[in-house]
């Protein structure tokens, strides 16, 4: 059995904060898009 530390096994917390928000936009924006057409497709069928 090993008794070595993984050092390795904490991510460091290096992305900045507007790198974040941009990723976040990239998926969330299409997916909010998404969803708006797919609820008012369905109450338009529904309706």
């Amino acid at each position: 059995m090993s008794t070595a530390h993984n050092t390795g096994a904490k991510a460091p917390a290096t992305m900045s904060t507007g790198k974040l928000a941009v990723a976040w936009a990239l998926v969330g924006v299409p997916l909010a898009y998404g969803i708006y057409q797919t609820l008012t497709r369905v109450a338009a069928l529904f309706g």
